[in-house]
């Protein structure tokens, strides 16, 4: 399950906008504002899913570990877009 957190991170690393995501996953602005909350919104499994799908598909590898979640950007990904 992708974390609010995570969403905004992986956004960071790929420079994109809310708006390119929302569109990148096909979902609305609004349920990615919703994910994205700190607020603890609820938020369909759904959602959660097409955004982790979007980020997968442009090369970001979502981690959770004991210690915590974060993403990771491969490298390899990008080179094979360009």
């Amino acid at each position: 399950m992708i974390t609010a957190r995570q969403s905004r991170a992986a956004r960071a690393l790929l420079g994109w906008t809310q708006e390119t995501l929302a569109d990148k996953a096909r979902i609305s602005l609004t349920a990615l504002k919703r994910l994205e909350s700190e607020n603890g919104l609820d938020v369909y499994e759904t959602t959660r899913d097409q955004v982790r799908r979007a980020f997968e598909a442009h090369g970001v590898v979502l981690l959770t570990t004991e210690r915590g979640q974060g993403v990771l950007l491969v490298h390899d990904h990008q080179k094979a877009e360009r």
